[in-house]
């Protein structure tokens, strides 16, 4: 992919659209209508949780859906209602699994319009890949970062494609430490690295898109809210699971959209809406929630964000252009 030109900027205003979707929306709302017959769609993790739904709801509305997978067989067990998703070997973590698999999918000559960078893995142990990266880094980003990077003719061909990168309300937990990004010389936290990660995928939607825009493609980072029943939270226990207030006294998931506390369906829509909303045509760049845009958290009101889940927004540091562009050019070294 070249290197812009352009002094980096936002995109798109980092404002609401009044989408007339909301929080309880799911995917199957912020679809309807859509026809995707003839559109290709690639969802890594889609195969479990939120990228599942996703893969279902595409291929529903027409799409050809692709799913990449680091356990092929699970994969297909997991989507075997679904027909026509095609599912092909992948490890985010291998950078050599990344390429064989975009080699196999610009080999077979068709545009990617839709992309979406779903799967990830939250609050582990201290793991490296063979690089010695930090894993959640690793795979949260540097893995979709070099996905993208080698899928890039495809999404040209497109000529109006959308990447949207899974993000979360994690990012409360850290920005990109770019002293030290895989805990070499501080103590490993899981949830600052997981923070670290998930800061990653919302910049690395804003440089995207400002790379990306001048071809056709866009791109959008997502919150798609608190949701523990996808496999996500594994590492966690009950204890500490209710400790956050995402589990009621008997063990059961807690759901109140309004305080992002969302089934799978809801969970689904803000992914969903930003790979095929009419309304996003000519937007790019933006941290997105409760199927709309969000707005950037003043700092005067960081402290209230942070302690409310309920309050839409975005911190500065998960959508600045310097750190975004930064962040790319140091991608870009650690996937040679």
């Amino acid at each position: 992919m070249a290197q812009s030109e352009e002094t980096p900027t936002m995109t798109t205003p980092h404002r609401p659209l009044h989408s007339g979707f909301g929080a309880a929306s799911t995917a199957e709302d912020v679809i309807e209508g859509i026809d995707l017959t003839g559109r290709v769609a690639i969802v890594t993790g889609g195969y479990s949780g939120i990228g599942l739904e996703t893969s279902r709801v595409l291929r529903a509305a027409g799409a050809e859906v692709v799913v990449p997978a680091r356990d092929p067989e699970r994969a297909r067990g997991a989507l075997k209602k679904i027909d026509g998703v095609r599912v092909e070997p992948m490890d985010l973590m291998d950078p050599a699994s990344v390429d064989a698999f975009a080699q196999r999918f610009l080999a077979s000559g068709r545009p990617l319009h839709i992309l979406v960078n779903s799967a990830g893995i939250m609050a582990t142990p201290l793991t490296r890949d063979a690089r010695g990266h930090e894993a959640q880094f690793a795979t949260n980003h540097l893995g979709h970062f070099r996905l993208v990077e080698r899928l890039w003719p495809a999404l040209v061909a497109a000529h109006g494609a959308r990447v949207v990168a899974l993000s979360s309300r994690g990012i409360r937990f850290s920005p990109v430490v770019f002293d030290d990004l895989h805990f070499e010389r501080r103590a490993y936290e899981p949830f600052l690295a997981y923070g670290q990660s998930k800061t990653a995928n919302a910049l690395f939607a804003v440089e995207l898109d400002r790379r990306g825009r001048a071809e056709g493609v866009r791109a959008f980072a997502v919150h798609p809210g608190q949701i523990i029943d996808t496999g996500l939270s594994k590492h966690l226990s009950e204890e500490a699971l209710r400790a956050a207030g995402a589990l009621d006294e008997q063990g059961r998931p807690l759901r109140d959209p309004a305080r992002q506390q969302k089934t799978v369906g809801q969970g689904a829509a803000t992914g969903v809406w930003c790979a095929t909303s009419p309304q996003l045509d000519g937007l790019g760049g933006v941290y997105c929630e409760n199927c709309d845009i969000s707005p950037v958290v003043a700092a005067e009101d960081e402290a209230g964000w942070r302690a409310d889940p309920g309050l839409a927004g975005v911190l500065p540091y998960a959508v600045d252009p310097k750190a975004a562009a930064r962040l790319w050019e140091v991608s870009e070294r650690l996937t040679a």
